[in-house]
């Protein structure tokens, strides 16, 4: 398994994940007549955001939505589970893997996965700048798959964040004013 050398302990993944349930009501949907996807937005991040303080023992903002997909609708009367941990950390960054199931309130068939999404959280102390967090230790070869999956869309987050400094840099140079 993973382990990233570090000052402070690791944390196994099992130690932050973290399951928020909720019953979606007329007042969360949308013009449609299903759930509005920033409901399913909201308890993404609130979900993401207690894994976050839990695994690095402290405050953390979002830093980022790096992806979310929303692969089903969500309707009034759905129970909405959703499941979220912590894939990867660097220094003082997070990345929080997040599934979002759905079922009947009232019938007792299996839920389905209705969305997913990662989430990048920066720890902060009380000043708000960036503090160190432990290192996440993945336990389970699905844990190590997601640990891996992480690093590559973080290799993704910096080099189009690069490319695109790059790019207005370069509009700059040549006078233009966007």
């Amino acid at each position: 398994m993973t382990q990233i050398p570090g000052d402070l302990p690791g944390k196994p993944t099992a130690a932050s994940r973290t399951t928020l349930s909720h019953i979606m009501t007329a007042n969360d949907t949308n013009l449609l007549g299903t759930v509005h996807g920033g409901v399913i937005m909201k308890l993404v991040d609130d979900a993401a955001g207690a894994v976050a303080g839990r695994h690095s023992g402290g405050p953390a903002v979002t830093a980022s939505m790096d992806e979310m997909a929303f692969l089903a609708p969500v309707r009034v009367g759905d129970l909405v589970h959703v499941k979220a941990q912590c894939n990867w950390t660097g220094r003082s960054s997070m990345e929080i893997g997040v599934r979002v199931l759905a079922e009947r309130w009232n019938e007792s068939t299996p839920a389905t996965q209705v969305g997913t999404a990662y989430l990048v959280f920066a720890a902060v102390d009380a000043d708000g700048k960036p503090r160190e967090v432990p290192p996440v230790l993945p336990e389970t070869e699905q844990d190590e798959r997601r640990y891996q999956e992480a690093q590559i869309r973080r290799t993704h987050r910096l080099a189009r964040r690069q490319a695109i400094m790059a790019l207005r840099e370069e509009r700059a140079a040549q006078g233009f004013d966007d």
